[in-house]
């Protein structure tokens, strides 16, 4: 199956008022809102090309993330932060659907980078903290800030068009995430000496915030779970980002949206681009340049507008998001998962 992409830039154009007296234009931006909320639904994930987005702005990001993780394991330490999502228990589904059991320590390193606002006062001061700048990287800032704050404009758009899409205001979904404590949270993989066809970078899991969003790695690996419980190996075009369902908004459509399960692991298509790279004496650090981004820690989630009488809806009570955020911590230390893209 491969999975639609959906251009933004016509809808980008009607928000900006560049066509809103076309009528047409708008009932042709409606269905595309109809298709975002529906593959959403579906899938729980969707690919998207927005022109603010470029592929050189991804490369661009990715070449400085490979220069950072060659570092030594020492200096890379310095960075070490909690993580913010976690593995889900293994579920029964068909053998080929099954998804691979990570053995041994998590053999992938993972900086986080918080991009955007942060609100003036908060409860929870410690989802909402200041990132660590690595020296020697005088570009690292500018770098960071610039690819986070593009791909939540992403976001956002991606999140305007789905709740008109499900039949919500526009604003309903973004108006919750002003100053969300959102996370520019790239991984990296060394290929060079966890390069063998299995290993698994990131176990079966789902993400507990409201939508993730990803640049194109340049070693595949990925695959996602579909609401009917297939797998799926995701191959996402130059130019394109992936956007996955997370948990939060699984809460504010009361279970319409499913977080979306997915593992990352060295396959076939690994061992092909590993050795392309090779060939071409580029680095062999797998980079995800992944973005999460969050509900605000101080808002409340619960079903919203018609979802609230959903049959589902009791199963979603109201909750701080910062609250819910703190449950799934609690149950990442309990269980000691750490499974991320």
């Amino acid at each position: 199956m491969e999975l639609p992409v959906i251009d933004l830039e016509p809808y980008l154009d009607v928000i900006s008022g560049k066509y809103c007296g076309d009528e047409v234009l708008n009932t042709q931006l409606k269905t595309v809102c109809s298709e975002v909320s529906r593959t959403l639904r579906e899938t729980g994930a969707l690919l998207i090309k927005d022109p603010r987005c470029s592929a050189q702005d991804n490369d661009r990001f990715i070449d400085m993330m490979e220069k950072y993780f060659e570092q030594p394991d020492d200096v890379k330490r310095h960075q070490e932060r909690p993580h913010l999502h976690y593995q889900k228990k293994l579920q029964s589904l068909p053998k080929e659907s099954q998804p691979s059991t990570p053995t041994g320590p998590d053999p992938k390193w993972r900086y986080m980078w918080r991009v955007g606002p942060r609100p003036s006062t908060t409860r929870f001061q410690e989802l909402n903290s200041e990132p660590v700048v690595p020296e020697g990287f005088p570009e690292w800032k500018e770098t960071m800030d610039s690819w986070g704050s593009k791909m939540i404009s992403a976001i956002e758009a991606v999140a305007e068009m789905a709740a008109i899409g499900f039949g919500l205001p526009k604003d309903a979904f973004t108006g919750l995430m002003k100053q969300g404590p959102h996370l520019l949270a790239p991984t990296g993989s060394d290929l060079r000496r966890h390069g063998k066809e299995g290993t698994v970078f990131a176990g079966y899991h789902y993400d507990l915030n409201f939508l993730t969003i990803h640049g194109r790695s340049r070693f595949p690996g990925l695959s996602i779970w579909l609401r009917n419980g297939k797998k799926v190996e995701v191959k996402v075009p130059v130019g394109c980002l992936l956007i996955q369902t997370g948990k939060q908004i699984e809460w504010l459509t009361g279970g319409d949206c499913i977080a979306g399960m997915h593992e990352v692991v060295v396959t076939n298509r690994t061992l092909d681009a590993i050795k392309v790279a090779s060939q071409e004496n580029r680095s062999l650090w797998r980079v995800s340049s992944t973005l999460f981004a969050h509900i605000a820690s101080d808002a409340v989630l619960k079903p919203l507008g018609h979802f609230a009488q959903s049959p589902l809806a009791d199963k979603y009570p109201p909750i701080c998001t910062g609250e819910f955020v703190e449950q799934e911590l609690a149950v990442i230390n309990l269980k000691g998962n750490r499974g991320e893209l």
